[in-house]
């Protein structure tokens, strides 16, 4: 059976998309506007919480994206994706692909959602600005790692690299990116520039923002 990803333009479904760009694996995808769980008949159904990605690979079903990629180059691999438990920077290599969602896109959501999201009458600006600032206090740990290094870990490119890759994507989408430092700036412009994120990204002609 085939690999499906169900994905919406501009959301966390970019992550195992661009994953599995970049690892040349066969799959199928349904996309859909968002949010999928009001405009997409069917999909509760599939996916009771109605949250996007949603992922198959037979009787496997995913929901979270980190983990979605992470399933892949474990499973589909060996890729150099993936970092090894003997390396030196598996530890590395995990606390960032934690750090992607955890700490670098929580913030953004509350930004979405009190800018764009939720009906004007509903918007608190005030709390979208805080934690647009809690998002770039954040984002020094991405400046900092990327000083002296290409890439975030193990000296190349790595799903690490797409879970923080598209967290820069989303702010860049919510008018974040203007406070990405240089040494940020010029990390996401190499992301940005690799066959597999442009691939992946190929659908955003219909972005919920």
């Amino acid at each position: 059976m085939a690999l499906k990803l169900w994905h919406c333009a501009g959301s966390r479904s970019i992550r195992p998309l661009w994953t599995l760009e970049e690892m040349g694996i066969d799959y199928d995808i349904e996309v859909m506007k968002f949010p999928p769980r009001f405009v997409h008949p069917g999909y509760t159904d599939i996916n009771p919480i109605g949250t996007v990605p949603f992922f198959t690979d037979g009787n496997v079903e995913m929901t979270e994206s980190a983990g979605i990629s992470q399933y892949l180059v474990d499973k589909y691999g060996p890729t150099d994706l993936a970092v090894g438990v003997d390396e030196p920077d598996y530890g590395l290599y995990l606390n960032w692909l934690h750090r992607s969602d955890a700490t670098l896109t929580f913030p953004q959501t509350l930004v979405l959602r009190y800018t764009i999201l939720e009906p004007e009458e509903k918007r608190l600006p005030s709390v979208a600005a805080d934690y647009a600032k809690w998002f770039h206090a954040r984002l020094r740990s991405v400046e900092e790692a990327t000083a002296d290094r290409e890439f975030l870990c193990a000296g190349r490119f790595t799903i690490a690299d797409i879970a923080v890759g598209y967290a820069l994507y989303l702010a860049e989408t919510l008018r974040l990116g203007e406070g990405f430092k240089p040494n940020t700036i010029a990390y996401y412009e190499r992301l940005k520039a690799r066959p597999g994120f442009q691939r992946a990204t190929r659908f955003e002609s219909a972005a919920m923002v």
